[in-house]
């Protein structure tokens, strides 16, 4: 031995650490979709493929995973760039912008199938006020869910 770790230099570095925080947000983001869909009138889900559990399951990790992968890459983005809103609105503007961003979600799972994760009022042709009330008390639902669900994964150490 030369005094070097025989661990791969990916697993060291802490990718799998990353990947591992990423597949529990998808979890968590899939329960969380699951949960708003359940119990907000204006929020509808339809499984890809048909009614089955596991496509269910399937559809809740897929939708999970964009909405984890657009909070990562484009909400700093616009969280930056709103910056000024957010000091002159004393940080309320964060549910306007959460819930637009929750509607960024359900174009992009409309364009992979359609009326997957649907919010009533927001169609292909425009957004109603309805639309974007859905989706703000969505992203209320969804915020309290990964709160409750990160910190029972930390009290477990899963995360």
């Amino acid at each position: 031995m030369n005094g070097q770790s025989q661990i791969p230099i990916y697993f060291r570095d802490g990718t799998m650490n990353h990947m591992k925080r990423f597949l529990i947000s998808t979890v968590i983001n899939g329960l969380g979709i699951w949960l708003v869909s359940a119990i907000i009138p204006g929020i509808g889900l339809k499984p890809y493929g048909g009614n089955e559990l596991w496509q269910l399951a399937v559809t809740l990790l897929v939708i999970g995973a964009v909405f984890g992968l657009i909070n990562a890459v484009i909400a700093p983005v616009i969280k930056v760039i709103a910056f000024p809103l957010y000091i002159l609105t004393f940080g309320l503007i964060s549910f306007v912008i959460n819930g637009s961003l929750l509607l960024l979600v359900a174009w992009i799972s409309q364009q992979l199938s359609p009326n997957t994760f649907t919010i009533d009022g927001f169609t292909s042709t425009g957004l109603t006020i309805t639309s974007l009330g859905w989706a703000i008390l969505a992203s209320i639902v969804m915020s309290v869910c990964s709160f409750i669900a990160r910190g029972l994964f930390k009290a477990l150490r899963i995360l």
